[in-house]
């Protein structure tokens, strides 16, 4: 198995265990947090559904992000992140939520943001979040992998800590 089935197949059963459900916003990987979760047999008693809110016109439209938040920090940010997982909690009834936004590549990178660079949140309602700011090598498809299995994880460890 791979860190992101073995993070998905932990989440999945703490979420169960608790009866928590969650929701994702997802920008750099276009939905693969929401496949891999709903891979499991009885997701839907989990997993309330996503946003994919790949461009920043989308992030705006379907998170409410405030262009003030994607104008001065980019979509490429904690700022941004942050503001994905509490919009997302807002206009679902999920328990908690993570969202990415990051640069998957192979183009799209500078010096301050290279290929690779990715924002992560997890959030719980009503109660704590954790963002960091990760680095991943590889190609696009290793990026949303990687990107993915660090979201599940930090989701998890967010749960488990509170």
């Amino acid at each position: 198995m791979s860190d992101l089935e073995d993070y998905s197949l932990l989440l999945f059963d703490l979420l169960v265990g608790r009866g928590l459900t969650m929701t994702a916003a997802e920008s750099c990987t276009g939905g693969l947090i929401s496949k891999i979760m709903t891979d499991h047999p009885g997701s839907s008693e989990v997993f309330w559904g996503s946003f994919i809110s790949y461009s920043n016109d989308s992030k705006k439209r379907l998170l409410n992000i405030k262009s003030s938040i994607l104008d001065s920090y980019g979509a490429v940010s904690g700022e941004t992140v942050r503001a994905m997982s509490l919009g997302a909690l807002r206009l679902s009834r999920a328990s908690c939520s993570v969202s990415v936004s990051g640069i998957a590549g192979p183009g799209g990178g500078s010096d301050l943001k290279p290929v690779g660079t990715v924002w992560i949140c997890a959030a719980l309602k009503g109660g704590p979040l954790k963002m960091e700011n990760f680095l991943f090598q590889g190609n696009r498809s290793i990026v949303r992998n990687k990107t993915a299995a660090a979201a599940l994880k930090m989701l998890y460890h967010l749960i488990l800590e509170n």
